[in-house]
């Protein structure tokens, strides 16, 4: 084989090399970032799956659960009947909504201590977006678009 055929061997091979390290990054990145919502009761049925993959996991955080030191964080999880006890040990904070009652989601891995081990929360407090006691509920938005094209246009004027 001559001097150039080796070098294009050579090149081809490490172009081969090149684009097989590439693709493995990319599909372990995919693997790792990829995350399955679970309700706490498919979680209690996932079997030994749960402890594998990646999970997010809802609920309303139960009274008088929540423990804090400094970012990491031990609470409650509630659905309905079931409970998921959660640890959060996160780089950053928990959320300012993140209180008693509130809805929140954990991402994070199961563990086979029964322990959800978040790394990720997202909190909503319901109470927020609530109506206030006595308040009247807004109009209907179609009701409000049809006062709006009703209204006589004042342009030009």
């Amino acid at each position: 084989m001559s001097d150039q055929g080796r070098r294009y061997l050579r090149f081809g091979a490490v172009i081969s090399v090149i684009v097989i390290a590439l693709g493995y990054l990319a599909y372990t990145g995919v693997q790792d970032s990829k995350s399955y919502y679970v309700t706490i009761k498919e979680l209690g049925g996932m079997g030994d799956g749960a402890y594998s993959k990646r999970l997010r996991v809802a609920g309303n955080v139960a009274p008088g659960s929540i423990k804090r030191q400094g970012t990491h964080l031990e609470f409650l999880l509630v659905e309905q009947d079931r409970t998921l006890p959660v640890v959060y040990s996160g780089t950053e904070a928990p959320p300012d909504t993140f209180k008693d009652n509130a809805q929140a989601l954990a991402e994070g891995k199961y563990g086979r201590d029964g322990i959800f081990h978040a790394t990720n929360l997202q909190a909503k407090c319901a109470s927020k977006y609530a109506p206030k006691p006595g308040a009247t509920p807004p109009a209907e938005p179609n009701a409000q678009k049809a006062a709006l094209t009703a209204a006589p246009a004042t342009q030009g004027q």
